[in-house]
């Protein structure tokens, strides 16, 4: 069955329509009157099928070598091509009907170009590195290589010590010893958490009372106010001036108010500030606390921690272990005490001329030079039967509208930029901000202190150097970059210390003290936990570093006998010491030749 189709005119001479109308060519050879068109094929297609365009001019011409490659019947598009066209050899058109294409209803396949694709196959270009994607980029890195040093830490330790929970050499690092050894012999009284310590409050009356004042102060100068990074200045040596870390018991000064029983608790303000402060250490310290009758003395060993200043102790940065680097623990705290002793006596106008007070330096022989201190002896009430006197330290002296104001003098030291990413010389006048939140950061527990013994000697400022080494690897030679000053009480809110909290926690120790027998105690700050533990010690302990109890009060009024007494006693405990350790290497020697 068919249909009339019409005839279909054929154009030898190009596209579309003849002028005249010819006899159709594609008419059937079998019965030349039919107007049939002969082998047309025929291509089913649907209703919602749109036609895409008239010639589809995209395909390859080459449709035989395709179907051959594809098959018989090689796609939809197979039907429009006339390969099976017996007749197509044989018309003479036969070359014009090999590349003649029907139109295809097919949509083309999207190419890939324009603005999507180009925009995904263009390489990007390079975005704009602004100060706060190198921040980024800095503290990523600064994490990454933290972390590359715990691990490695911890491998080492891991390997070292057998297994997990081996870890000898991590446990002798110096950072997590404790600061005294705990003998055998020694029995533990109390440990007390940290926690424990925040919630106490207590308040005392102020101002306190002043009983007596010693030494000399020098002015400060106040082009050091002056200094920035641009115009920094070298900071100086100071060999001839000496400075003295006296503990308590040899104080004559506090052994007189002793024996005129002018108070029942005796102290210094390192050691209160070590007190008022401990939530915030890390470090390992100790304090010797010694019950004569009805009195409390706390005491620091010679040589005690509390002498020296520590660095990065609160910082997330890991120091080196070993003693011999310049950038351990142990060494950055000589650093910075050498720092910050010659910082206090280079900012002062050394002219001579010094205000003097009630006595002289208690400490200094006569003729000698000392550095520039004056050191108040004051008075707190903590109740109806217990009051406390401690000896304070004031660095200088300046005029304050026409009133003298005592003032504190310390420094904060920069050894290398890389643990604490923030360069002083940089950043130290433009964000002198960020500089001081990092150092609150990586120091807290140091500055925490410094700010208490300002508040404990009624200092009106408090003066802070930032020192920084001429080379990151050269720690002998600092220059001075800025000098900064701040009220006390005014810091004390800005770092959140707490007066009232910092009297609870010296209260609770000493109400706790006051309960034990007479006898000699070790209050010891734990190397790794944040508590603290009382030790009941033998009361020979420790008495080649300190005298125990106070000399007669014959003796208070000669103090050269008192020293040459003291420097006699060292010297038997050092001949002592020599002959003990003669008879050591003796015995060893004597093992190794019956060993032999």
């Amino acid at each position: 069955m068919g249909f009339d189709v019409g005839v279909v005119p054929f154009n030898p001479d190009g596209w579309g329509p003849p002028d005249t109308a010819s006899a159709p060519l594609l008419l059937s050879r079998n019965d030349g009157g039919s107007t049939q068109p002969a082998n047309i094929p025929f291509a089913p297609f649907s209703r919602s099928e749109k036609l895409g365009r008239v010639a589809d001019w995209t395909r390859n011409p080459n449709f035989g070598a395709n179907a051959a490659r594809s098959g018989a019947g090689g796609g939809r598009d197979a039907v429009f091509d006339f390969a099976l066209d017996e007749f197509s050899g044989q018309s003479a058109g036969a070359g014009d009907d090999s590349t003649f294409r029907l139109v295809d209803g097919k949509p083309p396949p999207r190419p890939k170009f324009g603005p999507r694709w180009r925009f995904q196959q263009r390489p990007q270009l390079p975005q704009r590195r602004d100060e706060e994607v190198e921040a980024r980029k800095r503290e990523a890195e600064k994490e990454r290589a933290r972390r590359d040093r715990f691990y490695n830490l911890h491998h080492r330790s891991h390997f070292a010590g057998g297994g997990f929970g081996g870890g000898a050499n991590r446990r002798d690092s110096p950072l997590l010893k404790s600061s005294v050894d705990i003998q055998p012999e020694w029995t533990m009284l109390d440990q007390i958490p940290f926690s424990t310590f925040s919630k106490l409050s207590f308040s005392v009356p102020d101002p306190p009372e002043d009983l007596l004042v010693c030494g000399g102060l020098e002015f400060y100068d106040r082009s050091f106010d002056r200094i920035n990074p641009k115009n920094e200045r070298r900071l100086e040596r100071f060999k001839s001036r000496n400075f003295f870390k006296v503990t308590t018991t040899d104080d004559p000064v506090i052994r007189r108010l002793a024996a005129d029983d002018k108070a029942t608790v005796f102290a210094t303000d390192v050691i209160l500030s070590a007190l008022m402060c401990a939530p915030r250490s890390v470090y390992s310290w100790d304090i010797v606390i010694q019950r004569v009758g009805n009195k409390l003395f706390f005491d620091k060993r010679d040589g005690s921690q509390l002498d020296l200043l520590s660095v990065n102790e609160t910082s997330q940065e890991l120091l080196p272990d070993a003693k011999e680097d310049i950038n351990s623990a142990h060494s950055l705290s000589f650093e910075a005490t050498y720092i910050n002793q010659n910082f206090s006596q280079q900012v002062l106008v050394r002219d001579g001329n010094k205000v003097t007070f009630d006595e002289p330096n208690p400490f200094a022989s006569e003729g000698e030079e000392v550095a520039s201190v004056a050191y108040r002896y004051r008075r707190w009430k903590l109740d109806e039967d217990t009051q406390l006197i401690a000896r304070c330290e004031v660095h200088s002296v300046t005029d304050v509208k026409g009133q003298r104001a005592f003032m504190t003098l310390n420094a904060l030291n920069e050894f290398d930029p890389k643990y604490t990413g923030i360069d002083w010389r940089q950043k130290l006048e433009t964000q002198r901000g960020a500089v001081l939140a990092t150092e609150l950061k990586n120091n807290a527990n140091k500055l925490a202190k410094w700010t208490a013994q300002a508040l404990l000697s009624g200092a009106d400022l408090m003066k802070l150097g930032y020192v920084s080494r001429v080379h990151s690897r050269d720690h002998f030679n600092h220059v001075i970059l800025s000098v900064i000053g701040y009220k006390p009480r005014d810091f004390a809110t800005q770092i959140n210390l707490n007066t009232s909290n910092m009297w609870g926690i010296v209260k609770s120790i000493v109400d706790l003290c006051m309960k034990l027998n007479e006898g000699k105690y070790v209050l010891v700050k734990d190397p790794v936990k944040p508590q603290v533990r009382i030790y009941e010690v033998p009361v020979d302990a420790f008495e080649n570093e300190y005298v125990e109890e106070p000399l007669p009060e014959e003796e208070q009024v000669q103090p050269q006998v008192e020293e040459d007494a003291t420097a006699s006693a060292m010297d038997a405990a050092a001949e002592a010491e020599a002959n003990v350790a003669v008879g050591a290497a003796e015995e060893d020697n004597n093992t190794g030749a019956f060993a032999a």
